[in-house]
């Protein structure tokens, strides 16, 4: 499945809720279900920086794909991460490094944050493509 297919699917889903309480509710429901992350992987190297709670992304490089994981201590934090991941896991890292993440004005997402909150979105976003960029070009050097 395709970034902007995911990212429509997550569009659909918070389109139900009608009260930003509910759609609150459903970031923190998201972030529970996030499959477990490794302790090994609570390093400073996968911190991402500008966030007012812990979050970290980890990434892996498999059949031209690229695969995310993270964690947080914060629910609606680790909930955000889990849409990103939701997304762009199972992308290329060209799909990723295209893919403007509109989605996430789409849903009022960015403006129903904090700005220490929004600021930990664009961290997220941002390594997440800085991820893609390094794979792509450790591809390309092939």
């Amino acid at each position: 499945m395709k970034i902007q297919e995911k990212a429509d699917a997550v569009a659909e889903e918070f389109a139900v809720f009608e009260d930003w309480l509910d759609k609150y509710n459903h970031i923190i429901e998201l972030g529970k279900d996030l499959p477990s992350y490794d302790e090994k992987l609570k390093a400073p190297q996968y911190l991402i920086s500008g966030c007012q709670s812990q979050v970290w992304i980890h990434a892996s490089f498999e059949n031209g794909l690229v695969n995310f994981e993270g964690d947080s201590d914060a629910l609606i934090t680790k909930g955000i991460a889990a849409i990103l991941i939701r997304v762009m896991s199972g992308s290329t890292p060209d799909e990723i490094l295209d893919n403007d993440m509109s989605f996430i004005d789409g849903i009022g997402l960015r403006e129903h944050l904090s700005p220490t909150r929004s600021n930990g979105l664009n961290g997220m976003i941002k390594q997440m493509k800085l991820y893609a960029m390094a794979f792509k070009a450790k591809e390309q050097a092939k």
